[in-house]
């Protein structure tokens, strides 16, 4: 059974974040594909739990697991309807 690379390190810049995984392989990700991430301030987007399945910001209500992120899937709380 293989297991999914865990984070261990999130940074950001002004229009992406940055996750280190611990097989070494950097995502970089557009902050525009989470918006609670884009519209949060720098202390909120700090404030990031890491886990074996993910990141988590409770301030910002924001959950993004490492496997949603290596499949490329952005923010899946927007229903179809608004994404259209």
């Amino acid at each position: 059974m293989t297991t999914s690379p865990e984070p261990v390190a999130v940074r950001f810049d002004d229009y992406s974040f940055w996750v280190d995984l611990d097989d070494g392989r950097t995502l970089g990700i557009p902050l525009a594909w989470f918006p609670r991430l884009l519209h949060g301030t720098g202390a909120q987007r700090e404030a990031v739990e890491l886990s074996r399945m993910g990141l988590h910001w409770d301030e910002l209500d924001e959950d993004i697991s490492v496997a949603g992120l290596l499949a490329g899937r952005g923010d899946m709380t927007r229903s179809a309807k608004e994404a259209a």
